[in-house]
């Protein structure tokens, strides 16, 4: 199950012209001759790079022009975003037809970024231009390039789309781009990923007050950014979905992806709980198991003979497992409402099989209590127990 999330990612219709930057011209020409056979997954392409260039400079230069310069922008299917497609059925499928969204743009970027050994992540936002905020959501890329953090925009960096229609020219204005300059025309819905020790508000990117204030609390990102990494993908969520909160819900853009988030926290946490209800119904009937197995012990008289410490444990290791299992069940939370009879049911049976553990073990407390002679007097058929 998937949770589906509608943002619609968008490419402008005007770019502004980057010029030709002279040190990139034979980085340039060197991808440009690399083999169509060798474009057909992002790892020979990454080979073809690593194979070609040394400097970390060069590798992102190589991955940026040729994501840009290979894929064109998909204008007929600029409002039909297939969002159940996964990561990896999105780079093949612009790698086959080369066409793609903004998100396809980011994701082969992102993808060829680290195969070639750099640190990178897609960012999900929006953008303003010529001082009109866009209604629609945008992604673009970051990577750490000699201990540096920028920003790359391979959709805007492509070319312009004109009256309807996509025109390749490479913009370099949106290739390796100071966090602070492109601030001015895009922002992250998570203020994570502006990169910056004093972020901008949702409202401040409306204003254009874009400048850094230092009067503002110091975000150390560098440290929040290795925090993230290490954090389960639950974490992740939770934190981003707080900042997107704290930087303010401005727009039906932002507001989507922070309920958008929620929803996939929920649907996690709900993952996680029914992966720890389905340990504790595992462990159960194992306890349920050796329950039975002492109950055919006693129905057989305690032959063959055991001591009385092994006649102990055998009954209050079953019983203690359920025991455990009886705690740990009402502390799972959330499996979701369609769960919740499974829920009940498996409390109910493992509130049974407790009854009949502490019953038998009862019985074993006051067996070992008498005197040989007397416990072969004790015993009687009892059933086995089932779980429903």
């Amino acid at each position: 199950m998937k949770n589906v999330f509608l943002v619609l990612f968008f490419f402008f219709s005007l770019l502004s012209f980057g010029q030709a930057n002279a040190g990139y011209a034979l980085i340039d020409k060197k991808m440009s001759n690399i083999s169509t056979s060798s474009t057909n997954s992002t790892e020979a392409i990454a080979n073809y790079i690593n194979a070609n260039f040394k400097t970390d400079t060069d590798k992102i230069r190589a991955v940026f022009y040729w994501t840009a310069s290979n894929i064109s922008y998909d204008i007929a299917n600029m409002y039909a975003v297939n969002f159940n497609e996964t990561v990896q059925e999105k780079i093949a499928k612009t790698l086959k037809t080369k066409k793609g969204v903004c998100i396809h743009y980011a994701v082969v970027f992102n993808e060829l970024s680290q195969k070639i050994g750099i640190q990178s992540y897609i960012i999900e936002g929006y953008t303003k231009q010529n001082g009109k905020v866009g209604d629609l959501a945008h992604a673009w890329t970051a990577a750490k390039i000699d201990k540096k953090w920028y920003l790359f925009d391979p959709t805007w960096g492509s070319g312009y789309v004109n009256n309807g229609r996509f025109s390749k020219k490479i913009n370099n204005y949106y290739f390796k781009v100071d966090p602070a300059k492109i601030i001015a025309s895009h922002i992250p819905f998570d203020y994570l990923w502006q990169f910056s020790n004093y972020p901008i508000t949702n409202g401040e990117f409306y204003e254009g007050k874009i400048q850094i204030n230092k009067a503002k609390k110091y975000f150390d990102f560098e440290k929040e950014i290795s925090k993230h990494n290490k954090e389960s993908e639950v974490d992740q969520l939770f934190a981003s979905a707080e900042r997107i909160e704290k930087n303010g819900l401005k727009n039906a853009m932002i507001l989507e992806r922070y309920e958008g988030k929620k929803k996939q926290l929920t649907y996690l946490r709900q993952n996680t709980n029914i992966e720890k209800l389905n340990a504790i119904v595992n462990e159960m009937n194992e306890a349920v198991v050796l329950l039975n197995d002492f109950i055919h012990y006693r129905n057989n008289k305690f032959n063959p003979a055991l001591s009385d410490d092994e006649i102990s444990n055998m009954i209050e290791t079953p019983r203690e497992q359920l025991a455990k299992c009886q705690s740990d069940i009402y502390s799972v939370g959330s499996v979701g409402s369609g769960n919740a009879s499974n829920v009940a049911s498996i409390k109910k049976s493992i509130s049974k099989a407790l009854v009949q553990a502490e019953e038998h073990a009862l019985f074993v407390q006051n067996y070992l209590s008498k005197s040989k002679i007397v416990r072969k007097t004790m015993f009687f058929k009892v059933s086995r127990f089932g779980v429903r």
